[in-house]
């Protein structure tokens, strides 16, 4: 299977942070933050992985190079302007394949085993999804008995940002910039979208003292 990495966005939450260093080369325990996710992939046995890019491209692909450092193979696919997250995946098909890949933001932080993902079988998407954090108490969708996930009901959890994924969401949008999510609501109003409720850590480091907060665990807990 091969994974893809978002890591396209401007950033603009965590400024001043990124007004010189793309969000995803922040230190965050002793290295950037999109290493975490890479050396997490390589664990699980993924080594192909597609990055998409564009703020501050360059910086980023100067970092990490082809991904051997990391024991892992990277793709890169441009965007001369970002293209949402749909339209990011969209144009990263010919490097992705026909079939199912490992979806992961750029911007959090997970403990997530990609195994613990059901297959995708007839589904469209499998999601991953958290308790409700203090700062998203509304949630994003209902993961039901059954493992369905639905776009309303209750109780609601949030998009943890990993997913499985099959190219066939997205291969029929005209390229350009388009979002994911109503992709992903049309799937589950067919009954195409399961899910799998992570119990274990997550963060979304959308903010500098998010960021701050998860650097000083991560820290304290290789010290100890």
């Amino acid at each position: 299977m091969k994974a893809m990495i978002l890591a396209a966005g401007l950033g603009t939450r965590m400024r001043p942070l990124t007004d010189r260093c793309p969000k995803p080369l922040l230190p965050v325990g002793g290295r950037p933050l999109i290493v975490h996710h890479l050396a997490r992939l390589r664990v699980a046995g993924i080594t192909e992985v597609v990055i998409n890019v564009s703020y501050r491209a360059e910086q980023i692909i100067a970092a990490l190079g082809d991904g051997a450092e990391y024991g892992v193979r990277i793709a890169w696919s441009r965007e001369e302007a970002p293209l949402e997250t749909g339209g990011g995946i969209r144009q990263a098909l010919p490097l992705l394949g026909e079939a199912p890949f490992l979806l992961v933001n750029g911007d959090i932080w997970c403990d997530l085993d990609p195994a613990d993902l059901p297959a995708l079988g007839d589904d469209l998407a499998c999601l991953a999804l958290v308790t409700n954090p203090d700062h998203h108490p509304t949630g994003d969708f209902h993961l039901d008995a059954a493992g369905r996930v639905h776009a309303e009901g209750e109780p609601r959890l949030t998009f943890a940002g990993i997913s499985l994924m099959h190219p066939a969401l997205v291969a029929d949008e005209p390229r350009g910039a388009f979002a994911l999510a109503p992709l992903l609501r049309r799937a589950m109003a067919a009954g195409r979208v399961g899910g799998h409720h992570h119990r274990g850590e997550w963060v979304d480091v959308g903010t500098p003292e998010r960021l701050a907060e998860l650097d000083r665990r991560l820290l304290d807990r290789h010290i100890s």
